[in-house]
């Protein structure tokens, strides 16, 4: 007797047998380019050849951060205003703060970005490039409430 779930399972791949969904499959009729000996990541190596899978994508997330910062000035002269720049820095920095939490052993790290200095970086790259800023945007933006943080010597009192 099959399993019941396998027998779901085939009863599926035959229900789309018979209405061809398999037909116009690319590749179907010819052989498999496998490799002469034993590589048991053949179908990776295939897809990375073939340009089908963005190399970046498989990187660690802290040399993408890394990579992303030295890219920064080039991300800045694409921003439209100061205040821009500011939240993209203070993005980038939460990004970079949650990598070193979830990896808090790693040997590599990536700078955490000041949006003070995101906002003078933005200002130098507008002035080289002689582009006029966009308007800010008016829309009143409501005050971050600052969050409370405990200190380990003060037992627990809010600074």
């Amino acid at each position: 007797m099959m399993d019941p779930a396998v027998a779901r399972i085939e009863s599926t791949i035959e229900q789309a047998v018979r209405r061809g969904d398999f037909d116009d499959l690319p590749g179907a009729g010819r052989p498999l380019d496998l490799p002469a000996s034993h590589d048991p990541d053949w179908w990776i190596n295939q897809r990375l050849a073939s340009g089908d899978i963005d190399r970046e994508a498989l990187l660690p997330v802290v040399v993408l951060l890394r990579k992303e910062y030295q890219r920064r000035e080039q991300t800045l002269a694409a921003l439209p205003h100061e205040s821009a720049a500011r939240e993209y820095a203070a993005d980038f920095t939460e990004r970079v703060h949650q990598d070193r939490r979830a990896h808090p052993f790693q040997s590599m790290l990536a700078p955490a970005w000041d949006p003070d200095d995101a906002a003078q970086r933005w200002r130098e790259v507008r002035a080289r490039g002689q582009r006029e800023p966009a308007p800010e945007p008016t829309e009143p933006q409501p005050p971050a409430a600052p969050s409370p943080r405990r200190r380990w010597w003060r037992f627990g009192r809010r600074t």
